[in-house]
């Protein structure tokens, strides 16, 4: 296939902190809801770790699926394939050829769960008692197989491990594999169930976890002056992308159309961005170029805005001096930040922006308590969609750089 072909999104699915579909998600972000729920950990042997809020999946996806797979699979690993069926579905479970069909599902760490679980039972109990399935379980490329082996994908299982942009990263590289001519379809996202007593204590030991102590749903605070740090969150996102003409083909519906996708390294620091800002500015001027599209044609920005004191100033710079001062959301205020996920979830959103015609608010602001160094549009309350072009972006500890954009079918 020529480089130009048109990539489109015709399958949406989601296990967030919102809800345990898209539906529910887009309904619950568009109302300014919070899925930041308190003390998470309080049964958790996480010694002198503090109490915790975080962005715990809305339902157990356990639940999502049968009891035996279920017990088969790890916890992000439930999220990833109940994810992925829900968007399978969504897309009218396609027939495709097996050979032109690939998954990529991005994720931070893997079966980190499982992963201390079994280091738990090694040291409690002894070697005969560690799950055989143990190794499956834990390795992040376990969720592109398991989607792989369950829709019969056969031209490629793609894991990217890219910290915060893995899940953007994932579609990104889907749409490359359907440019490539290497794939007609591909179910693309990122999936991440990581919060445990070792990443908050890791967290909150570099300073990056915010401390809040208040009403939890207020503890995600992008963009606001007295932001502290992120808020942990878990859950996945799955689209299926299509080549135009496959898509037209079987006469499926489309949500949206992925007319660009950048990425850019920072090369600067395994966990600070860049102070000039350079890598997230190549993402976003790179997606730009590939959707053919002027900065003003972008209706508005979904930030990355995890709510860290230098993060967000640096993309808020970043975005000025791309956009100018355009209109942003950070939906990481109600979802907190699903890590791996993030960015396959926030794209689903960017998606569902440009498809519905409007931009979701950002909680826990106003314009009082807007950092001035923020120099953008921040949206406070539901707001319609004036341009048809959203882009998404998704920044890594590493310096890994992703933006996407995506445009009305």
């Amino acid at each position: 296939m020529p480089a130009h072909t048109e990539v489109v999104i015709t399958g949406l699915g989601a296990v967030t902190p919102l809800g345990a579909d898209v539906a529910s998600t887009w309904a619950a972000l568009l109302a300014s809801e919070s899925g930041i729920r308190g003390d998470v950990l309080r049964d958790a042997d996480g010694g002198d770790v503090p109490a915790t809020s975080a962005g715990t999946m809305a339902v157990d996806p356990a639940g999502l699926l049968a009891i035996v797979e279920a017990k088969r699979l790890d916890r992000s690993q439930q999220a990833a394939l109940a994810a992925s069926r829900e968007a399978w579905l969504d897309a009218g479970s396609p027939v495709v050829d097996p050979d032109r069909f690939a998954t990529a599902v991005g994720t931070g760490v893997g079966g980190l769960l499982t992963l201390l679980k079994e280091d738990e039972t090694l040291k409690a109990i002894g070697v005969r008692r560690v799950s055989p399935r143990a190794v499956p379980l834990l390795m992040p490329n376990a969720a592109a197989a398991v989607v792989g082996i369950e829709f019969g994908a056969r031209a490629g299982t793609y894991t990217p491990v890219s910290a915060c942009s893995s899940g953007a990263e994932a579609i990104a590289h889907g749409a490359r594999l359907i440019r490539a001519g290497e794939a007609d379809i591909v179910i693309a996202g990122g999936t991440e169930a990581a919060i445990s007593p070792i990443t908050v204590a890791g967290f909150l030991q570099a300073r990056a976890l915010s401390r809040y102590e208040g009403d939890p749903a207020n503890a995600s605070r992008p963009f606001s002056v007295d932001r502290d740090g992120f808020v942990l969150g878990e859950g996945s996102g799955m689209v299926v992308l299509e080549s135009a003409e496959h898509a037209a083909a079987r006469g499926a519906r489309v949500h949206a159309v992925l007319a660009g996708a950048g990425i850019a390294a920072d090369a600067h620091h395994l966990t600070a961005p860049a102070p000039d800002g350079a890598g997230q500015m190549a993402a976003m001027r790179k997606a730009l170029l590939q959707a053919g599209l002027a900065p003003a044609q972008i209706g508005h920005v979904n930030a990355h805005a995890t709510g860290t004191p230098v993060g967000d100033v640096a993309e808020a710079r970043a975005i000025h001096e791309v956009f100018g001062r355009t209109t942003v959301t950070a939906p990481k205020a109600a979802l907190g930040h699903l890590f791996g996920a993030a960015g396959a979830v926030e794209a689903i959103i960017a998606i569902l922006s440009v498809k519905h015609g409007a931009v979701p608010p950002t909680r826990n602001l106003t314009g009082d308590t807007i950092d001035p160094e923020v120099d953008l549009d921040v949206v406070l309350e539901r707001r319609d969609l004036i341009q048809e072009a959203v882009a998404s972006n998704s920044f890594g500890f590493g310096g890994q750089n992703v933006s996407l954009i995506f445009t009305h079918a």
